[in-house]
């Protein structure tokens, strides 16, 4: 499923961050939940949470049904632009 997942990174997802200067890696699947870290330009943007919740977990839980949360593993603060709390 891994393998699955990152060719639907790559052709849907990917594409629309580096366009604004970032990038997702893909950390782990476990018990449902899929772990990710944003990177570059999304590492630290105050439209990350949104990114991952409205974009990239929609369209995981809609193309996977048996994963049922993607979780940000990011550390935004110690981004290029690290948003303030």
């Amino acid at each position: 499923m891994m393998q699955k997942i990152e060719i639907l990174f790559d052709e849907q997802v990917r594409p629309a961050l580096k366009s604004h200067g970032g990038d997702v890696e893909i950390v782990d699947l476990d018990n449902g939940k899929l772990f990710v870290r944003l990177m570059g330009g999304c590492q630290g943007c105050s439209s990350s949470k949104m990114t991952l919740k409205d974009g990239i977990q929609t369209l995981v839980l809609k193309t996977f049904p048996e994963i049922t949360e993607v979780v940000d593993l990011t550390d935004h603060e110690s981004g290029e632009n690290p948003y303030l709390k």
